[in-house]
């Protein structure tokens, strides 16, 4: 069933992606049937408040989607989703998932912007959330966001107390027994693999999030091939820190596990010490994640206190990893490190087990999914040979099709022959690794020079006494643009200074054009609300620094 804002796939292509079966045909609904059916009495899902085999899962899915049915949800009716990593989250998805229902998945940390915009544009009935969250209530930001999206009408609550004057999913989810009958019905509602299963919210150029709608089969050819990229099994124990709702958290938590019959663990702290307990209790053995937190588990030095035998593999997506980084998991850790490429948009790459260092340090592998088209571009559209940098572009069978509602913009974001464009420079070399050199609106524009901002980033990460490294263009009245570099030093290092940065660059190489001409010494570098450096946080920062023009 099309919705209103939703880009179908060219009908030749659907074609060929079914009749290959690179699309699995299955809903996300048939990939919890299937693991419940096969391992019911293992456990499946894991969080703070509790553990659920596979088949307590499914119970309590198929009870709450037949609440959600008598409650009036309806075949693509918008549901907002924004439950932190909490096993509830879960719950909701599938259940939302088994009736037809598209969950619009939010961030915890969205707040009335957000909310309001994406509410607004995919024209939500309902909202799953939990009243209180940490030190933020939602209560107020409720009021204004119904107020302002008055297709709004049920609001559903997690983890709530009775007598908050709203639904609880918990008794919407005890309303009806599992009947033959009434699962009959449940079944009755089963979306077409081809129909939008969920919408994620992605960065957008104007501080508005994107909206991206997935099908079942397309995210689910994501999930697949990705968790088969770094060999998750049903022996896995896969360990989300990331926000579950972000892409990340579903194509190797939800998805990856879930597809491979693995046991998914959440959890809902980003603090180290949480981390190893976890890993130590759970016995994880697969965490995917992003270099920040990486990072300060890597360094952080009550680790030793704590037995994390059990982890075999670390994944690390959402911005460069140095080979100091890749070293240190190593070293440290005892693991495999995957260097990752990723977007909620569907282009994927990552680096395998058995590569060797240079290329898990010094690319993000070869594409996940072998059915799908990656290519380097020039300013023409022309393909260019291997090791030329230029526009990263893709098409495939796990690459969407455009923003929801985006209409005539979605234009401008594919080729005349339906190749994605990504956003990103980079450069494939002869057996297909990938190397992202920057962002096409990530170039420093200096005199008149093109210069990646990434590049920059890889030399100076280099640096023994660099724990983190971002660098921005700075506005320049006679150049355009200049140099500038963010740097947080390493605890305990010696003083480093700006002299010392330019003299290691050149020491490695670096070109005049690749010399920072600022360097800001910071305790820690803001990240967004996925861990991702905030560069636009840093553009402001600057431009205070430099008072006036």
């Amino acid at each position: 069933m099309a919705i209103e804002g939703f880009t179908e796939y060219r009908s030749e292509e659907a074609q060929l992606y079914n009749r290959y079966r690179w699309w699995l045909g299955l809903t996300w609904g048939d990939v919890l049937d299937k693991a419940s059916d096969l391992y019911p009495r293992k456990v499946g899902l894991v969080d703070d408040d509790g553990r659920l085999t596979y088949r307590e899962l499914r119970q309590k899915v198929d009870c709450l989607a037949l609440g959600l049915m008598d409650l009036g949800i309806k075949p693509t009716d918008r549901v907002l989703l924004q439950v932190p990593n909490w096993c509830e989250y879960v719950w909701a998805f599938f259940a939302l998932q088994k009736i037809g229902a598209i969950p619009v998945l939010l961030l915890p940390r969205h707040r009335e912007t957000e909310i309001n915009f994406l509410s607004q544009l995919t024209q939500a009935k309902a909202w799953i959330l939990p009243l209180k969250y940490r030190n933020v209530d939602y209560r107020p930001i409720i009021e204004n966001v119904v107020r302002e999206t008055p297709t709004i009408e049920h609001i559903i609550t997690v983890r709530e107390e009775r007598g908050s004057g709203f639904l609880r999913m918990e008794d919407l989810a005890s309303q009806r027994p599992l009947t033959s009958e009434n699962l009959s019905q449940l079944a009755g509602r089963r979306p077409d693999p081809m129909e939008v299963a969920q919408i994620m919210p992605t960065g957008g150029t104007t501080g508005l999030p994107k909206a991206v709608p997935r099908t079942h089969n397309s995210f689910l050819c994501n999930a697949e091939y990705h968790s088969n990229a770094w060999e998750i099994t049903s022996q896995d124990t896969v360990l989300t820190i990331a926000p579950v709702s972000h892409a990340q958290g579903m194509f190797c938590g939800v998805g990856g596990a879930f597809i491979n019959y693995a046991r998914l663990v959440l959890i809902d702290s980003t603090d180290p010490a949480d981390i190893c307990k976890v890993i130590e209790k759970e016995k994880v053995s697969a965490i995917p994640t992003v270099p920040a937190l990486v990072s300060r588990l890597v360094n952080f030095d009550g680790r030793k206190n704590f037995d994390l035998s059990s982890l075999k593999k670390v994944y690390s997506g959402g911005g460069p990893s140095s080979p100091d980084l890749v070293m240190a998991v190593r070293e440290k850790l005892g693991c495999a490190f995957v260097n990752v490429f990723g977007s909620s948009e569907g282009t994927n790459s990552m680096t395998r087990l058995d590569d060797d260092l240079e290329v898990i340090c010094n690319t993000v592998g070869v594409k996940c999914c072998p059915y799908e088209t990656y290519k380097i571009i020039d300013q023409d559209g022309i393909a260019l040979p291997p090791n030329m940098v230029g526009e990263f572009v893709s098409k495939g069978p796990g690459i969407f099709t455009g923003y929801f509602g985006a209409g005539d913009e979605n234009r401008d974001l594919f080729t005349p022959d339906g190749f994605f464009r990504t956003g990103d420079l980079a450069r494939i070399d002869e057996v297909g690794n990938i190397t992202i050199t920057g962002r096409m609106k990530d170039i420093i524009l200096r005199g008149g020079e093109n210069i990646s901002a990434i590049e920059i980033e890889n030399l100076v990460s280099t640096h023994e006494q660099v724990e983190a490294v971002a660098v921005i263009g700075m506005p320049d009245e006679e150049l355009g643009e200049r140099i500038c570099a963010y740097v947080q030093t390493r605890p305990g290092s010696e003083e480093v200074t700006f002299d010392d940065i330019i003299s290691f660059l050149r020491s490695k190489g670096a070109s005049v054009l690749q010399l920072p001409e600022r360097i800001v010494f910071v305790d820690g570098i803001p990240l967004t609300k996925v861990g991702k450096v905030d560069k636009k946080a840093l553009r402001e920062d600057i431009r205070k620094r430099m008072g006036p023009a």
